[in-house]
Protein backbone atom coordinates (compact mmCIF):
# COMPACT_ATOMS: atom_id res chain seq x y z
CA UNK A 1 0.00 0.00 0.00
CA UNK A 2 1.18 3.62 -0.15
CA UNK A 3 0.52 6.74 1.02
CA UNK A 4 -3.44 7.79 2.01
CA UNK A 5 -5.01 10.42 0.31
CA UNK A 6 -7.95 11.95 0.19
CA UNK A 7 -10.91 10.36 -1.13
CA UNK A 8 -9.06 6.84 -0.16
CA UNK A 9 -11.01 4.36 1.98
CA UNK A 10 -9.23 3.83 5.46
CA UNK A 11 -7.30 0.22 4.98
CA UNK A 12 -8.90 -3.18 6.67
CA UNK A 13 -7.12 -4.83 9.40
CA UNK A 14 -5.46 -2.22 10.91
CA UNK A 15 -5.37 -2.60 14.91
CA UNK A 16 -3.33 -0.46 17.58
CA UNK A 17 -3.12 -1.69 21.45
CA UNK A 18 -3.66 0.55 24.21
CA UNK A 19 -4.75 0.67 27.81
CA UNK A 20 -8.14 2.39 28.81
CA UNK A 21 -8.34 5.22 30.21
CA UNK A 22 -9.09 4.16 33.99
CA UNK A 23 -9.82 8.16 35.18
CA UNK A 24 -6.78 7.64 37.12
CA UNK A 25 -3.52 9.66 36.49
CA UNK A 26 -1.17 8.14 38.62
CA UNK A 27 1.52 7.03 36.59
CA UNK A 28 1.96 3.67 39.20
CA UNK A 29 -1.33 2.22 38.10
CA UNK A 30 -0.83 0.11 35.08
CA UNK A 31 -3.75 -1.72 33.13
CA UNK A 32 -3.61 -4.32 30.44
CA UNK A 33 -3.23 -3.14 26.84
CA UNK A 34 -6.00 -4.64 24.70
CA UNK A 35 -6.78 -4.21 21.15
CA UNK A 36 -8.79 -1.10 18.82
CA UNK A 37 -9.82 -2.64 15.67
CA UNK A 38 -9.58 1.00 13.69
CA UNK A 39 -11.18 -0.17 10.28
CA UNK A 40 -13.92 -1.50 12.47
CA UNK A 41 -14.04 1.71 14.59
CA UNK A 42 -13.79 4.44 12.23
CA UNK A 43 -16.03 3.07 9.75
CA UNK A 44 -18.33 4.37 12.19
CA UNK A 45 -16.88 7.86 13.21
CA UNK A 46 -15.00 10.68 12.06
CA UNK A 47 -11.74 10.43 13.24
CA UNK A 48 -8.09 12.28 13.75
CA UNK A 49 -5.89 9.93 13.89
CA UNK A 50 -2.19 11.96 14.84
CA UNK A 51 1.11 9.80 14.35
CA UNK A 52 4.38 11.11 16.24
CA UNK A 53 7.62 9.97 16.25
CA UNK A 54 7.54 9.42 19.79
CA UNK A 55 6.03 10.11 23.16
CA UNK A 56 7.73 12.34 25.64
CA UNK A 57 9.67 13.58 22.64
CA UNK A 58 10.41 17.70 22.58
CA UNK A 59 7.90 18.86 19.68
CA UNK A 60 5.15 15.90 20.83
CA UNK A 61 5.08 16.61 24.46
CA UNK A 62 5.45 20.73 24.50
CA UNK A 63 3.43 21.57 20.97
CA UNK A 64 1.67 18.47 19.82
CA UNK A 65 -0.79 17.08 22.30
CA UNK A 66 -0.90 20.59 23.88
CA UNK A 67 -2.43 21.92 20.31
CA UNK A 68 -5.17 19.35 20.94
CA UNK A 69 -5.63 19.30 24.53
CA UNK A 70 -6.68 23.49 23.87
CA UNK A 71 -8.52 22.81 20.86
CA UNK A 72 -11.35 19.44 22.17
CA UNK A 73 -14.15 21.29 21.95
CA UNK A 74 -13.37 23.22 18.27
CA UNK A 75 -12.70 19.40 17.04
CA UNK A 76 -16.10 18.20 19.03
CA UNK A 77 -18.29 21.16 17.03
CA UNK A 78 -16.91 20.43 13.84
CA UNK A 79 -18.32 16.78 13.92
CA UNK A 80 -15.32 14.58 15.35
CA UNK A 81 -15.79 11.75 17.44
CA UNK A 82 -12.16 10.93 18.08
CA UNK A 83 -8.96 12.27 18.51
CA UNK A 84 -6.34 9.76 18.42
CA UNK A 85 -2.41 9.59 19.12
CA UNK A 86 0.02 6.71 17.78
CA UNK A 87 2.97 6.08 18.13
CA UNK A 88 5.70 3.28 18.23
CA UNK A 89 6.64 3.28 21.59
CA UNK A 90 4.58 0.18 23.55
CA UNK A 91 0.72 0.77 25.21
CA UNK A 92 2.20 0.96 28.22
CA UNK A 93 4.34 4.05 27.72
CA UNK A 94 1.51 5.90 25.13
CA UNK A 95 -0.80 5.32 28.75
CA UNK A 96 1.80 7.13 30.51
CA UNK A 97 2.20 9.87 28.28
CA UNK A 98 -2.10 10.33 28.26
CA UNK A 99 -1.51 10.31 32.03
CA UNK A 100 1.34 12.48 31.97
CA UNK A 101 -1.07 15.09 30.24
CA UNK A 102 -4.32 15.36 32.21
CA UNK A 103 -5.89 12.63 30.06
CA UNK A 104 -8.32 10.74 32.18
CA UNK A 105 -10.88 9.93 29.70
CA UNK A 106 -11.02 8.97 26.05
CA UNK A 107 -11.36 12.42 24.77
CA UNK A 108 -8.12 11.59 23.26
CA UNK A 109 -6.88 8.12 22.99
CA UNK A 110 -3.15 7.34 23.26
CA UNK A 111 -2.15 4.07 21.12
CA UNK A 112 0.73 1.98 20.46
CA UNK A 113 1.73 1.67 16.93
CA UNK A 114 3.72 -1.57 17.69
CA UNK A 115 6.84 -1.82 15.22
CA UNK A 116 4.87 1.22 13.43
CA UNK A 117 2.96 -1.74 11.34
CA UNK A 118 0.38 0.20 10.00
CA UNK A 119 2.75 3.55 9.22
CA UNK A 120 4.92 1.00 7.56
CA UNK A 121 2.01 -0.10 5.09
CA UNK A 122 1.46 3.68 4.27
CA UNK A 123 4.66 4.45 4.24
CA UNK A 124 5.23 7.19 6.57
CA UNK A 125 8.11 5.87 8.72
CA UNK A 126 11.61 6.88 9.92
CA UNK A 127 14.00 4.31 10.71
CA UNK A 128 12.06 2.53 13.41
CA UNK A 129 9.45 5.45 14.50
CA UNK A 130 6.53 6.99 12.47
CA UNK A 131 7.37 9.90 11.07
CA UNK A 132 4.68 12.93 12.18
CA UNK A 133 1.58 12.69 10.05
CA UNK A 134 -2.11 13.71 10.53
CA UNK A 135 -5.41 11.61 9.16
CA UNK A 136 -8.84 12.51 9.21
CA UNK A 137 -11.37 9.59 8.23
CA UNK A 138 -14.28 9.80 7.95
CA UNK A 139 -16.99 7.23 8.38
CA UNK A 140 -14.06 5.00 6.91
CA UNK A 141 -13.05 7.41 3.93
CA UNK A 142 -10.01 9.50 3.91
CA UNK A 143 -10.63 13.11 4.00
CA UNK A 144 -7.44 14.37 5.02
CA UNK A 145 -4.09 12.93 4.70
CA UNK A 146 -0.82 14.95 5.86
CA UNK A 147 3.00 14.94 6.56
CA UNK A 148 4.89 17.30 8.57
CA UNK A 149 8.77 16.89 7.18
CA UNK A 150 10.20 20.10 8.80
CA UNK A 151 11.65 19.22 12.18
CA UNK A 152 10.03 20.55 15.13
CA UNK A 153 6.97 21.63 12.37
CA UNK A 154 3.18 20.89 13.32
CA UNK A 155 1.84 23.18 10.36
CA UNK A 156 0.26 20.29 8.71
CA UNK A 157 -0.73 17.88 11.95
CA UNK A 158 -0.67 20.29 14.73
CA UNK A 159 -4.52 21.10 16.30
CA UNK A 160 -4.87 24.03 14.01
CA UNK A 161 -3.78 22.91 10.66
CA UNK A 162 -6.11 19.83 11.01
CA UNK A 163 -8.73 22.59 12.19
CA UNK A 164 -8.28 24.81 9.33
CA UNK A 165 -8.85 21.44 7.18
CA UNK A 166 -12.68 19.82 8.59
Amino acid sequence: MSALKAGDSFPEGVTFTYIAPSGDTDLTVCGLPIQYDASKEFANKKVVLVAVPGAFTPTCQQQHVPSYLAKLEEFKSKGVDQIMFIASNDAWVMAAWGKANGVKDESILFMSDADCKFSKTIGWTQGDRTKRYAIVIDHGKVTYAELDEVPGSIANTGAEGVLAKL
